[in-house]
C-alpha cells in the first residue's frame, strides 16, 4: 500500500471519528508532511517515538470548536498515475483556503513556496480546511 495515502487516510478518518491524536509508522517523508501541516494549521503537533521497538509519529489534530480544521485531504499523485507539473502548472487549491504539497528536488514545499522558487515537482496532496 502507499504510505503517504495511508497517512492521509488516517488524518481524514481520524478528523471524521473526532479523534484527538492519531499513530502511525514513521518515516522522514510522513514526518516532513506533518511539520508542513502544522506550520499551516491543520494539526496541532507530531512527535516521534518507539513503541515496541517500532519507531511511530504520533500527530494531534486541530479542532476549531467541533470542526476539524481539515475539510478535505487527498492525495492526488498515486503510484499508478504519478502527477508532475513544472512551476507555472502547479494547481491551486480549490475555494483559496487549503494547501498542495509538492515534492521538489529542493525537498518537500507546498504549492506557492514552488511556484516562488520557480521549482515544478510531484503533487502528492491537496489539504483543505
Amino acid at each position: 500500500m502507499d504510505p503517504i495515502a495511508d497517512m492521509l487516510t488516517r488524518i481524514r478518518n481520524a478528523a471524521l471519528g473526532h479523534q484527538i491524536e492519531i499513530n502511525l509508522p514513521h518515516s522522514r517523508l510522513k514526518e516532513t508532511i506533518a511539520q508542513l501541516l502544522i506550520k499551516h494549521g491543520f494539526l496541532s503537533s507530531a512527535q516521534t517515538s518507539e513503541i515496541e521497538n517500532k519507531k511511530t509519529l504520533t500527530l494531534k489534530l486541530k479542532y476549531r470548536g467541533d470542526l476539524s480544521a481539515i475539510r478535505v485531504i487527498r492525495r492526488i499523485s498515486k503510484p499508478g498515475l504519478r502527477i508532475y507539473v513544472k512551476s507555472n502548472q502547479i494547481p491551486r487549491p480549490k475555494g483559496g483556503f487549503g494547501l498542495v504539497i509538492i515534492s521538489t528536488p529542493s525537498g518537500l514545499m507546498t504549492g506557492d513556496q514552488a511556484r516562488r522558487q520557480h521549482l515544478g515537482g510531484e503533487v502528492l496532496c491537496e489539504v483543505l480546511s
